[in-house]
């Protein structure tokens, strides 16, 4: 057993750990590391998102693409940040396409726990990147990893709904069989791209619609407002 990973998910994963492109990728990062390079996000949350939404427990796939590469951002989900960091734009887009398509009330923070929690598995393709570079992690054996993921979920599970938005998550999905799976695609809630169709795309009102069709609890995406954090463990209280 991989001392990273949950069960559900280790069962299929852990061999992938003993890979030789696993095996670089974590001298890589060791080496990274080595040469006074900061990496996000904690080396303790690269596998967040698949201890929070177990892999028989996964309902819902938003595909990212990396993780947020400035100070305390990052902590392991996909577009989720810590809850003391301030929303980040393509997240304010999901936000304004949650109110406009289920009337969720915007809040003030961008801490996504309670979806994965709920079986949203927020999952980037890559899951390091080093402060201040966007995508400096991309091509170190990751989106292997992470495909083995996809694939997974795709043979093992049925009836789960994959959110792809923009051209690298469809890119990264393509194999998916959508007579198995609900898959629903728009562009990237970035400004720059939202506007073409992720806004007004109408997706969680209709995954909501399917995972009840299928006698699931469909997703509550209103987030609980956050009074205060635990600094010492990033838990509510």
């Amino acid at each position: 057993m991989h001392p990273f990973l949950t069960p559900s998910w280790n069962q299929h994963l852990s061999a992938e750990f003993d890979k030789p492109y696993m095996q670089q990728l974590f001298n890589y990062l060791s080496e990274q590391r080595a040469r006074g390079s900061v990496i996000y996000p904690e080396d303790d949350e690269y596998f967040n998102a698949f201890n929070l939404t177990p892999l028989d427990q996964v309902k819902v796939v938003i595909l990212g693409q990396d993780p947020y590469h400035g100070p305390d951002q990052a902590h392991g989900l996909c577009f989720s940040v810590r809850p003391e960091i301030k929303v980040p734009p393509s997240l304010k887009n999901i936000y304004k396409e949650l109110e406009r398509d289920l009337g969720v009330i915007p809040v003030n923070h961008g801490f996504l726990t309670s979806w994965a929690e709920q079986g949203v598995l927020l999952l980037n393709s890559v899951l390091t990147v080093e402060h201040s570079k966007a995508g400096s992690h991309q091509g170190q054996g990751w989106e292997e990893f992470t495909d083995k993921a996809v694939e997974l979920l795709n043979v093992k599970r049925s009836g789960v709904v994959f959110l792809l938005w923009g051209s690298h998550a469809q890119k990264k999905g393509k194999k998916i069989d959508r007579e198995k799976h609900l898959v629903l695609e728009t562009t990237h809630p970035s400004p720059l791209s939202a506007y073409r169709g992720f806004l007004g795309c109408g997706h969680f009102s209709e995954l909501n619609r399917y995972l009840t069709d299928q006698n699931k609890p469909p997703i509550d995406w209103q987030l609980p407002e956050i009074q205060a954090v635990d600094e010492f463990n990033g838990q509510l209280f």
